[in-house]
């Protein structure tokens, strides 16, 4: 809930306790969106952070040993790991924040209102799409009389 109060200070400029409000109405409205999201970002989190932390093991690995034949690579190649973790995840980290931001603001798109020309033209697709899927449901209810 923290991290998306803080983007909604960001994206509403509100006060963070109106914003952590409207954080959880936003969640809990959308909790299975959110639940997808969240399960899919940590699969991509994790196979980003082992290619990235796999990829500078091996490279350093080949780089040592041929500039150092000699040498153990033991140690270094543990030192390449660790370091490579912390890379990683502060990448990923970077990439979960950016994703979750951006979900956040295609809800706020659908649910306000939002004049749908200021979503750039490779999203508005998405965005149309749901607002006449919205529309259709709404009008196929107001025209279903009472028994």
């Amino acid at each position: 809930l923290n991290k998306n109060a803080y983007i909604q200070v960001a994206l509403c400029s509100t006060s963070f306790c109106t914003s952590a409000k409207t954080a959880f109405m936003l969640i809990m409205k959308n909790f299975a969106r959110f639940g997808t999201m969240a399960v899919l970002g940590n699969i991509i989190r994790f196979i980003g952070m082992a290619f990235i932390v796999t990829a500078t093991t091996v490279l350093g690995y080949f780089i040592l040993v041929l500039l150092h034949p000699s040498a153990s690579p033991t140690f270094p190649v543990l030192i390449y790991a660790s370091t490579a973790y912390v890379v990683a995840k502060l990448y990923m980290n970077v990439y979960g924040l950016a994703s979750d931001t951006a979900l956040q603001c295609f809800i706020a798109v659908e649910e306000q209102g939002i004049d749908p020309s200021i979503v750039p033209s490779e999203l508005r697709s998405f965005v149309d799409n749901k607002g006449k899927k919205q529309k259709a449901a709404a009008g196929k209810e107001s025209s279903v009389s009472p028994e």
